[in-house]
């Protein structure tokens, strides 16, 4: 059998169990864009306080790529970085309250450097059962001997943490497709009570303000709310020189593009100031208008089939609003989902469509 043959037939296995997946193309950016030529309102995105279309993040953008052209070169061990680097990874280090922070080309390969990094022989990784895939790729890549906990059960890790002699505690702070969140504060005082570290993806952390005590690595990304694209750890000093000299991920890869990492930057700024705060405002408006005091912008609704899923999303769809369906290997078999995550960008009468056609079908 040839490797084409193989992978014709390694398709029509997935397409006859109606797991057939494909990309569409969308055009035009923000909440509002076209797919196959229809106009439609995205509640896909996560592009959470509506900035990957603010004027000051496309303007520092446009500045990078006259000053630095449109890429990096190479990694920044072999090149070095860009100014835009050094200058974000500063303000990222005192946004999360840290030494240091690291940029990544992803916040997948952030996780895939920090875990690898730090599995080794001796060393016990817990994770959440519900974690990104990029964290579950991560404790693979790790030396380490891995223990996935009940979501969320503490209990669960306190016992699996009092067997272990190194251990690390990986875990989101918001679940992506189910919009719950970790008890952090809690979290951190398991680990302290064992002496494990810490390590927190908060990739889809928007709405909550995290303060977070002992030894503790903070991954995020710069492509949900810091509108732009790329990863980044936050940390103490030590761990973060380690990950320089040791994660392949960082070592071994591009650097980001200098307008990504500019963009980045001036997205931070705003979600510093006071225009951050009242866009965050009006994202949490928008959350309890829909689900009152979910924490996050991310908001499940559980159908179970598949097929179901797939129908209200076509159905929406027809509707000219853009929410997908999530479905197996994404989601366990018989919680398949319609996601709807929710921008500062969404105005009421927006809103209001889907609240509407929602009402309609489920």
């Amino acid at each position: 059998m040839t490797w084409r043959t193989w992978a014709a037939a390694e398709n029509d296995a997935i397409a006859a169990s109606g797991r057939w997946r494909s990309v569409r193309t969308l055009d035009r950016g923000g909440v509002e864009a076209t797919v196959d030529g229809r106009e439609v309102v995205s509640f896909a995105s996560n592009d959470y306080l509506g900035l990957t279309q603010h004027p000051a993040v496309i303007a520092a953008a446009h500045e990078a790529l006259d000053r630095y052209g449109t890429g990096s070169g190479s990694a920044r061990l072999i090149v070095g970085g860009r100014p835009p680097h050094t200058e974000l990874e500063e303000a990222l280090a005192a946004w999360k309250s840290q030494q240091r922070a690291l940029l990544f080309p992803t916040g997948f390969a952030a996780n895939l450097g920090v875990l690898s990094v730090l599995g080794g022989p001796g060393v016990t990784i817990c994770s959440d059962e519900l974690n990104h895939a990029s964290i579950i790729d991560g404790c693979r890549l790790s030396k380490a001997r891995v223990e996935v906990y009940r979501h969320r059960d503490l209990d669960h890790l306190d016992t699996l943490l009092g067997r272990v002699d190194r251990g690390v505690v990986v875990s989101d702070t918001v679940f992506s497709m189910d919009g719950d969140v970790a008890d952090v504060e809690a979290l951190s005082s398991v680990c302290a009570s064992h002496g494990a570290l810490l390590v927190l993806d908060e990739a889809h952390e928007v709405l909550g303000s995290l303060d977070v005590d002992g030894e503790v690595l903070r991954i995020g990304t710069l492509s949900k709310a810091l509108a732009s694209l790329g990863g980044f750890v936050a940390g103490p000093a030590p761990l973060v020189d380690l990950l320089v000299n040791r994660a392949r991920s960082f070592i071994f890869t591009t650097a980001s593009t200098p307008a990504d990492t500019a963009a980045a930057l001036a997205a931070l700024h705003i979600v510093r100031s006071a225009e951050g705060d009242a866009r965050r405002a009006r994202l949490r408006a928008h959350v309890d208008r829909l689900r009152p005091d979910h924490p996050s912008p991310i908001l499940p609704i559980v159908l179970g089939d598949e097929q179901q899923a797939l129908d209200a999303s076509t159905a929406l769809l027809e509707l000219g609003l853009l929410v997908p369906a999530i479905r197996p290997p994404t989601v366990s078999s018989g919680s398949s989902r319609l996601r709807v995550t929710l921008s500062a960008a969404h105005t009421d009468e927006q809103l209001d469509l889907l609240v509407s056609a929602l009402d309609a079908l489920v």
